[in-house]
């Protein structure tokens, strides 16, 4: 029997015994025996968290939220680096804030599965993972495809690659740079969207899959499973987030997946206007602020005097935040991407809405609306924008694309949360730009 097998035995072991038991034996045990026991990772690890066999290229696991992912990429990471000190690691996560708090720093990061005798450096400002052997990992963004053309790595771990902004291109640079020794891979650890790049990874024959749920993952306190599942059991959402299975649109969608990746287009340089479109949340408890701003650019349609495009810049919707500290991430929304409009809902707040705003800057050009219908029939006339190509999306935005693909013609709403924020103010934006104040979607200015 190899070392290995007798720790893996001794877990076993351990595992079959009562908890007064377990305490007697683990008390009795020296601190480098409990070390072993600790950082013997495929001894605790379950099925799906481990290396799948053979001489695969590309590995994804795709499953819910807790299914251990995250644990499983860094471990997997860790032990490669320690047995060959030569090794380049590319570590790919949304944004560089993402490779810090998740992959390097995290609880279930890379520092945290270092063994007691390793010292693991991590240069957060150059993006460098030094490990003790002297394999070096390099942290790149997802929404900068262009951080990874040239590099090369011997191995890449790809986290969430259904939030990064730009999956494909990012994923394109990356593979064509996968190619440093023999046998050159990546594993991928993502909670499933139905995004055009994970059904293609998830399809192909070349790609080894793992799925899991939230309850495979035997190590979560009971009463978290008990609430999430009691929560969203049996609804869109916890299919995705804690079955991990990766749906298909929603029937009636006013935006598809599909339109929203046949809308991708960069936005021009100079642009004709610049408005901010806000959704406020009923209290700071409640839901998401809707802060999305939008642009008109100076193309125009055909041979006709019609105005240009429209584009999507940026969400920079936030959450759980004062009147006042929403009010401040709308001015600088509207300072930084210098608008000349900013259009809010005051529907749940009245005036008080438009007087928080001005309180913070009050030159701000606010322009207060109210809704006589609901987000899914106020949003119907953009998506015919979008549809017809006469808005685009400059840029990726996950969580504003999962809402917006929620909403139903028949005015219902099947995405994440409880209420499409984030979608609503895209749609004021959007509506003040293309369809004036005459054409607004079911709209009465105040």
């Amino acid at each position: 029997m190899t070392d290995e097998d007798a720790v893996i035995a001794a877990i076993i072991e351990l595992a079959r015994l009562e908890e007064d038991e377990l305490v007697y034996v683990l008390r009795r045990l020296t601190e480098p025996e409990l070390r072993t026991l600790r950082e013997h990772w495929p001894g605790w690890a379950h099925d799906g968290q481990l290396a799948p066999e053979g001489g695969w290229r590309v590995w994804l696991m795709m499953a819910g939220r807790g299914f251990g992912k995250t644990r499983a990429g860094a471990e997997y990471v860790s032990a490669l680096a320690r047995a060959n000190g030569d090794l380049r690691i590319a570590l790919v996560a949304a944004n560089q804030s993402e490779v810090d708090r998740v992959m390097v720093r995290g609880e279930s990061g890379l520092m945290a599965v270092a063994r007691f005798d390793e010292d693991l450096l991590w240069y957060p400002t150059r993006g460098l993972v030094e490990f003790a052997s002297g394999a070096r990992a390099f942290a790149y963004s997802g929404a900068n495809p262009e951080g990874l053309r040239g590099p090369q790595h011997h191995l890449a771990w790809c986290d969430e690659l259904a939030k990064w902004a730009y999956p494909q291109e990012t994923w394109d640079n990356l593979m064509l740079g996968l190619r440093l020794g023999e046998g050159a891979r990546a594993l991928v650890t993502t909670t499933p969207r139905p995004i055009r790049l994970l059904r293609r990874l998830a399809a192909a024959p070349e790609v080894v899959v793992t799925r899991g749920r939230t309850a495979d993952n035997k190590n979560l306190p009971p009463d978290f499973v008990a609430d999430v599942t009691a929560l969203y059991g049996g609804t869109r959402l916890g299919r995705q987030e804690l079955e991990g299975a990766l749906i298909d649109d929603v029937e009636g969608a006013l935006w598809t997946r599909e339109t929203i990746e046949k809308a991708r287009a960069p936005a021009p340089e100079k642009l004709k206007r610049v408005v901010v479109g806000v959704d406020p949340p009923a209290s700071a408890g409640g839901d998401a602020c809707g802060i999305v701003v939008c642009g008109l650019g100076a193309d125009r349609i055909g041979r006709s005097s019609s105005l240009g495009t429209g584009y999507v810049l940026a969400d920079l919707s936030v959450s759980g935040l004062s009147p006042e500290g929403w009010a401040r991430e709308v001015v600088r929304a509207a300072e930084i991407w210098e608008a000349d409009r900013v259009v809010v809902e005051t529907n749940q707040g009245g005036e008080m809405v438009e007087s928080v705003l001005r309180s913070v800057d009050s030159a701000l050009p606010v322009r207060p609306v109210k809704a006589r219908f609901g987000k899914a029939k106020r949003a119907e006339p953009v998506s015919a924008l979008f549809a017809r190509g006469k808005a685009k999306f400059a840029g990726g935005f996950p969580e504003l694309e999962d809402e917006l693909c929620g909403l139903t013609g028949g005015g219902g709403y099947e995405g994440p949360g409880r209420s499409p924020d984030r979608a609503d103010a895209m749609v004021w934006a959007m509506a003040e730009l293309m369809l004036g104040r005459d054409k607004a979607p079911r709209v009465r200015g105040l």
